[in-house]
């Protein structure tokens, strides 16, 4: 079996209208589909939700759920807040650049952009706590090629180690 794409990626929220208007405004992306049960389809469980799914561009598709009689959302305590995000990416420098503008102005605060050298991003959070990154790629063929080729040295490395492995240390020698 080869899967053929990601039908969608589903986070928690903390408010499902508000939650839509923050990334229609601040990431244009386009409200698309809204499901509401008292009773979840695949368990039959009574526990009332909002499923909202949002147009993120190429078919991909970012949905949440608000679950008003459940515990307070959370995160997992033992995870980085750094670790713990979702990736978008977007076409040019300017863009990125200026979305971070836009975001500043409405009183977001921003991190970056930080140079990962074959990618740029920009990182922030939405109103429910989850960080995003805006990214854009910067690498070039023989970047990716340099990487692709010492990729399972590193993965045998840092299984043995659980160490980083040094085969692509150029890419932060600035």
């Amino acid at each position: 079996m080869l899967v053929e794409k990601v039908h969608h990626v589903a986070y928690r929220c903390i408010d499902a209208k508000q939650t839509v208007e923050w990334y229609q405004k601040h990431l244009d992306m386009k409200f698309i589909l809204a499901i509401s049960e008292d009773n979840v389809p695949s368990t039959k469980a009574y526990d009332p939700y909002m499923h909202v799914f949002l147009d993120a561009g190429n078919g991909n598709v970012l949905a949440f759920f608000e679950l008003p009689e459940q515990l307070p959302m959370g995160r997992d305590p033992n995870t980085p807040a750094w670790v713990q995000h979702l990736a978008l990416q977007v076409d040019s420098e300017q863009t990125l650049l200026e979305r971070k503008a836009r975001l500043e102005a409405a009183g977001i605060e921003v991190l970056g952009p930080t140079n990962h050298a074959i990618f740029k991003s920009i990182y922030f959070f939405d109103p429910n706590g989850h960080r995003l990154e805006l990214a854009v790629n910067t690498a070039t063929p023989e970047m990716m090629a340099r990487l692709d080729a010492v990729k399972w040295d590193m993965l045998n490395e840092w299984a043995q180690t659980r160490r980083a492995p040094k085969h692509a240390a150029w890419m932060h020698e600035g």
